[in-house]
């Protein structure tokens, strides 16, 4: 079963930066279009970026996320990344990455996710 481990959360003040990563255990991470959701206490889960595969040609960011954070990955590597500027206080989620669309193809769960908490 594919494995998603999510990394790199943490506690920062606002304004600060953060960099989390997802390691995916699937031969065809490079097929994938991917992203990353992050889920908010009392929220439901929403997208807050993603892209294309194989290549990194496309990329597309929720409206609150825009022009702060930056979505990459490597496919050598089975690894996606969210670079995380400029955070707020309604940044504060629980992370997680997947397919785009979610749950597609071998991505049948999600991971745990990684903690992220903006505040002073």
């Amino acid at each position: 079963q594919v494995q998603l481990v999510e990394s790199g959360g943490g506690l920062v003040q606002p304004g600060g930066s953060l960099r989390l990563s997802c390691a995916a255990s699937v031969n065809v991470f490079a097929l994938y279009a991917m992203g990353w959701y992050r889920q908010g206490p009392g929220n439901q889960r929403e997208m807050v970026a993603s892209i294309t595969a194989p290549n990194d040609g496309f990329r597309k960011y929720a409206d609150s996320t825009k022009g702060r954070f930056t979505i990459s990955r490597d496919n050598s590597k089975k690894m996606l990344y969210l670079q995380m500027n400029n955070l707020e206080p309604e940044d504060t989620a629980v992370y997680f990455c997947n397919s785009d669309p979610p749950l597609r193809g071998p991505y049948k769960s999600w991971g745990l996710g990684t903690q992220v908490t903006v505040s002073s």
